[in-house]
């Protein structure tokens, strides 16, 4: 009957990686003194009656290492974007150029840069919790399947490969942080 009993390793794999892919789009928002198109991405603009990504008004272009520039496509908008990038909390000064709007990226100063490890640092331990939860859930199936005749050696097995799995994305969240860190204290 033991045989019968499996806990889906995949799947804990498979969530456990989604909260990675989150950490790294987290990380991708956050400004480094470079210019990146997907700093931009979790700011909505208010188009047609909707909540609305830049990028879907728009097109978003890195032409130089401290510039983005946004061509938005209707002439109606380019007001309403400046503003969502005004309000963002981002730090930046939008210049229109027609219905262009430039994004000159400022150097960050020593304590900006400190606020964005914080920053970075508090995302990863939400990616963090997102995997222990995980390892939570998988806990719980091994539990259930004890219930059910699973043998107490199977338990343990289940339960170590469990916990290797956690500790390999706990390592990767910690390795993404030193590398986003460094590359933020970067001048």
């Amino acid at each position: 009957m033991s045989d019968e009993i499996e806990i889906d390793l995949d799947d804990l794999s498979r969530r456990m990686e989604g909260a990675m892919s989150s950490l790294k789009t987290e990380f991708a928002s956050l400004r480094t003194g470079r210019a990146s198109g997907s700093m931009l991405d979790p700011i909505m603009v208010d188009a047609y009656g909707s909540s609305t990504p830049i990028n879907q008004v728009g097109t978003v272009n890195v032409p130089e290492p401290r510039m983005v520039t946004i061509n938005v496509w209707d002439k109606g908008l380019v007001g309403k974007v400046e503003k969502a990038i005004r309000e963002s909390g981002l730090g930046i000064n939008p210049q229109l150029n027609g219905t262009i709007i430039m994004l000159p990226i400022p150097e960050l100063n020593e304590e900006r840069r400190r606020e964005l490890t914080k920053v970075a640092a508090s995302y990863a331990e939400h990616a963090r919790v997102s995997v222990r939860n995980v390892r939570r859930d998988g806990m719980d199936q091994i539990k259930k399947a004890k219930a059910a005749g699973m043998s107490e050696d199977d338990q343990k097995l289940w339960e170590g490969e469990v916990q290797e799995t956690t500790d390999k994305y706990i390592k990767m969240v910690d390795a993404a942080l030193e590398n986003k860190q460094a590359e933020i204290m970067q001048v």
